[in-house]
């Protein structure tokens, strides 16, 4: 069986990885995509094998059996809610958005909907995920960006942090993976994956550095389990298009997408 792919959103993300389905994945088709400019999305497709309509947001899911979303977290239920509704699997990216609309949870369980939340620029949320089962005391998260990649977050805005020009490294946040996900929702969804995976976003606990000494988004964790304990960094080189976004998070996309299809699943 081929599974219909959708994808919302389509920047540093979603081009990635609409290119690597267009140049074939077994299991898998582009059906169709959702951008602000659908004439500069057409344009990016000019040199795909199988250029798909550019649709509105909403829409996406007639097309698609998964819809997969990178749009701004502000359209994310604008997208997710008529996807889930209609059934469909949405493969979501904005994940600290779903930590204010949990609702569409129970939405897709009346329908036959289910929301995939892959691993993103994040690692081991398979052994968390596992920890959980047997209990875990706290988890904690380190995150380390080079100022540009922080620019225009809500959080330093309404607390007048300037980070410009920074000689040396600045923590800008200390709280809750949900603070941390309001606050800067385009840059630590990492927070809100790994509170779902683990002990929810209200116990999971983050810090935020701007490091100019730094290159790469980096993030590291400390989990203390019955089962285990176990650290985790990594270093994830930002994309050219957008320093928010690390490079690995279309490849994860890929990856779960290949779960989905392939005879084969390696992982938790």
């Amino acid at each position: 069986m081929t599974l219909r792919v959708a994808i919302g959103g389509f920047g540093a993300i979603g081009k990635v990885v609409a290119r690597h389905i267009d140049r074939g994945i077994d299991g898998l088709t582009l059906t169709a995509v959702s951008a602000r400019d659908g004439a500069r999305a057409k344009a990016a497709m000019a040199g795909f094998a199988r250029p798909v309509p550019a649709v509105p947001l909403a829409s996406l899911w007639a097309a698609a059996d998964i819809v997969v979303e990178c749009a701004p977290a502000a359209l994310f239920r604008e997208l997710a809610e008529p996807a889930l509704a209609h059934g469909r699997l949405v493969m979501a990216l904005s994940c600290g958005a779903l930590l204010d609309n949990l609702d569409l949870v129970d939405l897709a369980r009346r329908h036959g909907g289910r929301i995939l939340v892959p691993s993103g620029a994040l690692l081991g949320l398979d052994a968390v995920a596992a920890a959980a089962e047997g209990g875990i005391r706290s988890v904690h998260m380190v995150t380390r960006k080079p100022p540009r990649g922080l620019l225009g977050a809500p959080y330093l805005e309404e607390n007048a942090i300037d980070i410009a020009g920074l000689s040396e490294p600045k923590r800008i946040f200390t709280g809750t993976a949900r603070e941390a996900a309001r606050g800067f929702p385009a840059n630590v969804n990492v927070a809100a994956a790994l509170a779902l995976a683990g002990i929810g976003p209200d116990r999971t606990t983050i810090e935020i550095w701007a490091d100019p000494g730094v290159a790469r988004n980096t993030h590291r964790i400390e989990v203390e389990a019955e089962a285990a304990r176990f650290s985790m960094q990594i270093e994830n080189v930002p994309t050219e298009e957008n320093p928010r976004t690390g490079r690995l998070t279309p490849l994860s996309v890929i990856a779960a997408l290949k779960k989905l299809s392939g005879p084969l699943v390696i992982g938790t």
